[in-house]
């Protein structure tokens, strides 16, 4: 049972996470500002955000990254990036994981975040899951970012699921993505950010954040038919892993 000093620590410890997640914003502000202006600007947007806002938030929550590589992404190469969706961590963990440029496809509803919510507005494909025509738009604005030699980020559940749930179903997106484009997707395991800093505000606290990039799934000579089955293999690699750890 948590005691009411660990809960009122937990609280303290969030708090620090938006703070550390505002201090690079303000004090990069007009270079941010710049960068997002145009998406030929974007690799140096996302430089920033991997190599300075990522890394102070991680390293400041004491989430120290600790990233096992099954296989590498190669430099210039796009890919579709899937994983587990446990923590506002695994936005910063994913940037660390991919030194590829990548955009991520993210519910609008962050949007009203302060200050982030502002950038994730101006860099990333927002996605109203409830609206069809939104669901359409994304698939056009991601194939124009993967025409400028970009990678796609989705996080497959579409939501956070519920903190007993070890891994949520995946929707197609991510995987019709994929197919369509003839690009690789990267299975990811995000272990522990969810003990690291989960959306129960009286939860929480630092240590070693584990994540595994599995070996890829191929899609050359794949069509929308093996849509469904891709989806599940993928599922099946995360939710393995998930098991694994949790029985240890």
């Amino acid at each position: 049972m948590i005691s009411f000093s660990q809960k009122i620590g937990s609280v303290l410890y969030q708090i620090w996470f938006y703070i550390l997640v505002a201090i690079p914003i303000i004090i990069l502000l007009p270079v941010l500002v710049v960068l997002s202006a145009s998406e030929k600007w974007y690799p140096q947007f996302f430089w920033v955000a991997r190599n300075i806002w990522a890394n102070f938030i991680l390293y400041g929550m004491g989430c120290i990254p600790k990233i096992k590589r099954e296989e590498k992404l190669v430099k210039g190469k796009s890919y579709m990036l899937v994983a587990n969706h446990t923590s506002m961590l695994d936005i910063m963990m994913m940037l660390k994981v991919s030194p590829n440029p990548f955009v991520f496809v993210g519910k609008k509803e962050l949007v009203k975040i302060p200050l982030f919510g502002f950038f994730y507005k101006r860099v990333c494909i927002l996605v109203d899951r409830g609206d069809s025509k939104s669901r359409t738009a994304v698939y056009r604005r991601a194939q124009k970012r993967l025409s400028q030699g970009l990678s796609i980020c989705i996080f497959p559940e579409g939501g956070v699921p519920d903190e007993h749930i070890i891994l949520d179903s995946f929707k197609d997106g991510a995987f019709k993505m994929a197919i369509a484009h003839k690009i690789p997707v990267v299975p990811m395991t995000f272990y522990n950010n969810k003990t690291r800093l989960p959306f129960t505000i009286t939860k929480g606290k630092p240590g070693m954040s584990k994540v595994t990039v599995h070996h890829f799934f191929k899609t050359e000579n794949l069509d929308e038919a093996h849509k469904a089955s891709l989806r599940d293999e993928v599922r099946t690699v995360i939710l393995n892993e998930l098991t694994i750890s949790a029985n240890k």
